[in-house]
C-alpha cells in the first residue's frame, strides 16, 4: 500500500480555497470589503513569500466563523462550493486523485486552511481523510470560538499532524511501499522532503527551482 498526500490550494484546486471563502463572505456583505480584501491580499502575499505569521492569519481567518451559527454557515458553504470551488476543480486533478484511490492508496488532503472550509472540498474529491487546521468548536452548540485548536497544519506542522494521524491508525512512514506528496508551494518543503516521492504541482518559483535541483517531477493539473 502507498500513502498519497495532497496539498489543496493551488494544487488540487486551480485557486486558493481560503482566499475564495473570504471573497465569498465579502460578496455576501458578511464582512467589510475594504478591510477584508486588504488583509486577505496581505496575508496571501506573505504566504507566497514564506513569511506568513500563522497565528495572526488564523485569528483573521477564523474570526468570521465565530460570529454566525452553524446552520447559516453550512448554507453559505453550499453556495460557496457551487460558485467558487467547483469552477476551480480541474479534470486532471480529479483524475490524479482517482488513480490513487483506485490503486488502493491511503489518501489524505493536508492543508493549512481550516477544516470547516475544506471538509466539503475533500468530499468533493472523494478523499476520505482531511488534515487541516482545526477551528475550536463548542461541542454542545457546534458554534466556532474563532480560535484554532492543536498544531496548525502549516509548514513543519504538516509533518506533526500527518504523523499523529498515522499513529492514530497504527501506521507510520515505514508502513508504506511509497509515500507521495503533491504541492505547489515552497512552504511545503518540510513535508515534500519527508516523503519518498515528492511531486511539485504547478509550483511557485522557489519550489520549481528546488525541484529542478533535486530532480523531483513537476506536474501540471491545469
Amino acid at each position: 500500500m502507498n500513502l498519497a498526500l495532497f496539498d489543496l490550494d493551488n494544487t488540487l484546486l486551480a485557486g486558493d480555497s481560503d482566499f475564495e471563502w473570504a471573497q465569498f463572505l465579502i460578496s455576501r456583505g458578511v464582512v467589510d470589503r475594504e478591510v477584508q480584501e486588504a488583509r486577505n491580499i496581505e496575508f496571501y502575499e506573505h504566504y507566497k513569500a514564506g513569511t506568513l505569521d500563522i497565528d495572526a492569519f488564523l485569528a483573521f481567518q477564523l474570526a468570521p466563523l465565530a460570529r454566525h451559527g452553524r446552520t447559516e454557515l453550512d448554507a453559505w458553504h453550499a453556495e460557496y462550493m457551487a460558485r467558487h470551488i467547483r469552477p476551480i476543480v480541474t479534470e486532471p486533478a480529479r483524475a490524479l486523485v482517482r488513480r490513487h484511490l483506485e490503486a488502493g492508496d491511503l489518501c489524505a488532503i493536508v492543508t493549512a486552511t481550516n477544516s470547516f472550509v475544506t471538509g466539503p472540498i475533500a468530499r468533493e474529491f472523494g478523499i476520505p481523510h482531511l488534515i487541516g487546521t482545526i477551528p475550536a468548536v463548542d461541542v454542545a452548540s457546534g458554534a466556532f470560538s474563532g480560535a484554532p485548536t492543536g498544531v496548525p497544519s502549516f509548514q513543519a506542522g504538516k509533518i506533526t499532524r500527518v504523523e499523529a494521524w498515522l499513529e492514530s491508525q497504527g501506521l507510520w512512514w515505514g508502513s508504506f511501499a511509497d509515500s507521495y506528496f503533491y504541492s505547489d508551494s515552497h512552504n511545503d518543503l518540510p513535508l515534500l522532503q519527508k516523503v519518498s516521492r515528492p511531486v511539485a504541482v504547478d509550483p511557485d518559483d522557489k519550489l520549481r527551482a528546488h525541484a529542478a535541483e533535486q530532480g523531483w517531477p513537476v506536474l501540471s493539473l491545469r
